[in-house]
């Protein structure tokens, strides 16, 4: 199971969702973020309207209620996802001012979770991260069109201890919701050590500076990446020393991409890691179908 109690799912959507568009609003008004309000205003319509229409399709296939339907309540908690998937795509992708990339990367996003399923623990389930894939496919099919943000873009306007205190805000908010409403810390701790021992290594057989290449730990893209985005609960595993090999895994990805000068490398990494679970999970999926058939028929 993905949360031993939905109470904290829901919490942690809710804290997740206030803080990121907080993060935004404030961006906006002090920070420098580089994208407009417009863009999040089209990022957040686009999520809301492709992620109500695939889960009424979904659902008349199903034979069951919209899980949007019933209550305000309802409708603000299913749109949760979207709304911080979507916020992240504003937040980490540099479209200048063509909003069509912002719909595009959105709607991959949202689609990814009702095409890209496999079935854990008797249901099926998204195995690829939303806003990741989203971001990646930018990245993969419009190199010349879109980037990653500037580097800048969180500590423009601040000065003096300002940006160290930022990041310190972003790692403190970040370890709170993993640790008491995602459980995914170790995922977190993880990637970061796999991080850490794969720039040593890769630094070592290149002969490359290892301090400079560790730096980039220290920005805000490396903490949001790593505190909000590799850790997702959806699409990551419970157990702990599952979470483990999840965090190496992607280091591991992360510095054989860096190696052979793969830009983008952290987003793709992510995804290749999602894939690679998602090829496990669906053979051992097959394997449980298989013997409960023989059991079905005796045979085990």
């Amino acid at each position: 199971m993905e949360y031993k109690n939905n109470k904290n799912r829901i919490d942690g959507l809710i804290r997740f969702a206030i803080a990121i568009t907080a993060l935004n609003i404030i961006g906006q008004l002090f920070l420098g973020f580089e994208h407009s309000f417009l863009h999040l205003i089209v990022a957040w319509l686009s999520a809301y309207v492709l992620e109500m229409t695939m889960e009424t399709v979904s659902s008349k296939f199903e034979n069951r209620k919209p899980l949007f339907s019933g209550s305000l309540r309802n409708l603000i908690i299913f749109l949760l996802p979207g709304h911080i998937a979507s916020t992240a795509i504003c937040m980490l992708v540099f479209t200048n001012t063509d909003l069509r990339y912002i719909v595009f990367g959105v709607a991959v996003t949202i689609l990814s979770k009702y095409i890209f399923k496999v079935r854990i623990n008797g249901n099926m389930r998204h195995f690829l991260n939303p806003s990741n894939t989203g971001i990646s496919s930018l990245f993969l099919l419009f190199p010349g069109q879109v980037g990653s943000i500037p580097p800048y873009q969180y500590t423009e306007n601040l000065w003096g201890y300002g940006d160290i205190l930022l990041c310190l805000f972003f790692i403190a908010l970040g370890s709170y919701i993993n640790l008491k409403y995602t459980k995914r810390m170790p995922v977190v701790l993880a990637w970061i050590a796999g991080f850490i021992l794969q720039t040593v290594i890769r630094t070592s057989l290149a002969d490359t500076a290892t301090v400079s290449s560790l730096l980039i730990m220290t920005g805000p893209a490396f903490l949001l990446f790593s505190f909000y985005m590799v850790e997702d609960p959806g699409t990551t595993p419970y157990k702990v020393k599952h979470q483990i090999i999840f965090g190496l895994t992607v280091a591991l990805i992360y510095g054989l991409l860096m190696y052979i000068h793969i830009p983008f490398n952290m987003f793709f990494a992510l995804v290749a890691t999602c894939c690679l679970r998602g090829i496990i999970l669906f053979i051992k999926s097959l394997n449980d179908k298989r013997n409960t058939v023989l059991l079905t028929s005796g045979t085990l």
